[in-house]
């Protein structure tokens, strides 16, 4: 995997291969950071990065300036990953979390602009990611919650659906908390 931008600008990084990971690819990644980037300044984000699996996003926000980056995996093998890579990068910002994302967004109490969640494709229950995250009011007003998943699911029907798009095997939907004021600007 590579660093597409920001102070580790085309860095490698190998995972060992005994992670239980999918990676999100470097052109399905390129292309999500491009979409962000039309919307957010990357050094005034919080970032929540659920199912984090290698790290990946949380090492392309965190080069980029996040703010803080929270990163949260159940297996203990990718967090100790992910903890010995931003030491490495001196990534001071990223808080890694062993934990499992349902009981992680249920209990969660901060807010933040994106939450980027990445579960196991085979995984069958993913929708309640998205209800966990609205019902716990996670995102800050306006803050995105980023989903990848395979093409199987379709979240197009959810009130806060914003848009999806494809990239081969890898689809994003992307859901909005969007305040009052800029509702009202999409309407025009």
């Amino acid at each position: 995997m590579r660093i597409i931008s920001g102070k580790n600008r085309g860095r490698q990084i190998t995972a060992p291969n005994n992670l239980p990971v999918r990676p999100t690819t470097d052109v399905a990644k390129e292309s999500l950071f491009n979409i962000l980037n039309n919307y957010f300044y990357f050094d005034r984000v919080t970032v929540l990065d659920l199912f984090a699996g290698t790290g990946n996003l949380t090492y392309e926000f965190a080069s980029r300036g996040a703010v803080s980056v929270t990163s949260v995996d159940n297996h203990q093998g990718c967090a100790d990953f992910i903890r010995k890579t931003t030491a490495k990068l001196g990534y001071n910002q990223v808080s890694v979390i062993k934990a499992d994302a349902f009981t992680f967004t249920q209990r969660c109490h901060q807010q933040f602009d994106i939450i980027f969640a990445d579960p196991p494709y085979d995984m069958d229950n993913i929708s309640q990611i998205i209800d966990n995250v609205f019902e716990h009011n996670l995102l800050k007003p306006d803050g995105w919650l980023v989903m990848e998943h395979p093409k199987v699911h379709d979240f197009s029907q959810h009130p806060k659906f914003y848009q999806h798009r494809n990239y081969g095997k890898v689809n994003f939907t992307f859901f909005v908390n969007m305040t009052e004021e800029n509702t009202e600007k999409e309407e025009e």
